[in-house]
């Protein structure tokens, strides 16, 4: 039986390519070290998502 080839891809946060497999307990990252340094980003909010604008009080319209 052939064995499989575990496809690398670079860490998000370093670049470095690391294996994208449940071997890795840290993937897509490299170490854990990146992926609190990407934790850290979005809780600092140096990383947002995008959102729909709010009226004047902050709150959503329903209509």
């Amino acid at each position: 039986m052939p064995s499989r080839t575990i496809r690398q891809v670079p860490c998000p946060s370093c670049g470095t390519l690391t294996p994208f497999s449940p071997d890795n307990r840290w993937r897509p990252f490299c170490s854990e070290r990146c992926k609190l340094i990407d934790l850290g980003q979005w809780a600092t909010e140096q990383y947002r998502v995008a959102a729909e604008d709010q009226d004047e009080t902050g709150a959503e319209r329903l209509n």
